[in-house]
């Protein structure tokens, strides 16, 4: 939305804006609530990246949860700036963290082990560079979307076949996290001009940062756990302060 006060960036050259009016607490924040709204997305990410580094889970999630910190910084920089270049700095890593996840879904039963993370490592710096030289609002988000939902029937498939209750209450809480974001971000987008009517913003792109830092946080918990019993490291869901579930694993003493 138009800004109120001076811009230090200068005019908005994204694609995209979103139901917040810009610059109306500083002007070198364009959507301050849309950019804040990232950092609990670091901060659960940089906790899933100490509970995977102590106690020696695959490089794999470690780069999981260093992804989602970019993405997260990535995002701030685009709406405090709503500017092309940062755009696709939040888009692009959007889709390599997608390609991660095919990645650590598929990989195990994949059996040509190097053919998966070359095609999917060539697949996005060819996208990379594809997207910086073109505008594709629409197309990104239908490609977007595609790389997610070929990620459903796998997560589908590690849930059904997960026992542990506890780790079953993580991918619940992750379809939750999911629909209510989801939720958030469309009435953020279909209905912004009722919704600058009001005396009060709801912030639906903002509450969609949010739920989805939680959202992802879940994914990875979930996911690392499912990747745990099949290497046969005795995982089991603990709460830090009783409230944030986190996966505990037992190696065997040859590991």
């Amino acid at each position: 939305m138009a800004f109120s006060t001076s811009s230090f960036w200068g005019p908005v050259t994204s694609t995209t804006e979103w139901c917040e009016q810009n610059y109306v607490y500083s002007s070198y924040i364009a959507e301050f609530y849309n950019t804040i709204s990232n950092i609990p997305s670091i901060i659960l990410a940089l906790t899933g990246l100490v509970i995977s580094l102590s106690q020696r889970f695959e490089k794999r999630f470690s780069i999981l949860h260093i992804s989602n910190m970019i993405l997260a910084i990535g995002s701030m920089l685009f709406h405090a700036t709503l500017q092309r270049l940062q755009q696709q700095g939040d888009e692009t890593p959007m889709v390599w963290e997608m390609l991660l996840y095919i990645y650590i879904l598929y990989s195990p039963d994949w059996h040509y082990k190097s053919t998966m993370p070359t095609f999917l490592f060539l697949y996005g710096a060819l996208f990379a560079i594809f997207h910086s030289q073109t505008r594709f609002d629409v197309g990104f988000k239908v490609h977007y979307i595609t790389l997610c939902l070929l990620c459903i029937p796998r997560m589908y498939k590690y849930y059904i076949h997960t026992q542990d209750k506890p780790a079953k209450r993580l991918a619940k809480l992750y379809i939750i996290t999911l629909s209510i974001g989801l939720s958030c971000w469309i009435c953020d987008r279909l209905f912004c001009k009722n919704v600058s009517l009001w005396y009060f913003n709801p912030q639906g792109h903002a509450l969609w940062h949010l739920f989805m830092a939680f959202n992802s946080y879940f994914a990875n918990q979930f996911l690392m756990f499912c990747r745990a019993q099949q290497r046969g490291w005795n995982p089991r869901i603990e709460h830090f302060m009783g409230l944030l579930p986190y996966v505990k694993i037992q190696k065997p003493k040859a590991e």
